[in-house]
């Protein structure tokens, strides 16, 4: 039996975001470069905090600042391929957020890679930890 993780389809997954590849994602190998994968997740993430009106990148006071991450690999992307990131929330704890995410090829249903990242909400100003503001862990619980 093998301890491998079952591949993820996008009905697991609660929101998505469209994103495109690069010419530049591309390695000497002629697929998107794993260091792309993780730019996609983190995009997925704060576009949706910023369309909801949750993230103001130069005037938040509260912002998140990435503390784990990781990403599992399960088939290959390459330019120009579209991405649909599935974005779902794992937990959310007093001033963490854990993130993950599902990487969708095109029309492809089984996710071509899938990674998680933990924000922990700091004060812009100080970068000491806080509680998850209000209107986030709304948002971000409607995501489980």
């Amino acid at each position: 039996m093998s301890d491998r993780p079952k591949r993820g389809v996008r009905a697991d997954y609660a929101r998505f975001v469209r994103l495109t590849t690069r010419w530049a994602d591309n390695d000497a190998y002629g697929h998107v470069n794993n260091v792309a994968y993780y730019a996609f997740i983190d995009t997925a993430v704060n576009q949706l905090l910023i369309e909801a009106g949750l993230l103001d990148v130069t005037g938040s006071e509260v912002i998140g600042v990435a503390v784990e991450s990781g990403c599992r690999y399960h088939a290959s992307a390459a330019y120009p391929d579209v991405i649909h990131a599935g974005v779902r929330v794992a937990r959310v704890g007093g001033s963490s957020i854990r993130y993950e995410i599902g990487l969708f090829r095109n029309d492809e249903d089984a996710a071509t890679a899938e990674g998680f990242f933990i924000h922990v909400m700091v004060a812009r100003e100080t970068m000491r930890p806080v509680a998850v503001p209000d209107a986030l862990r709304g948002f971000v619980e409607a995501l489980t």
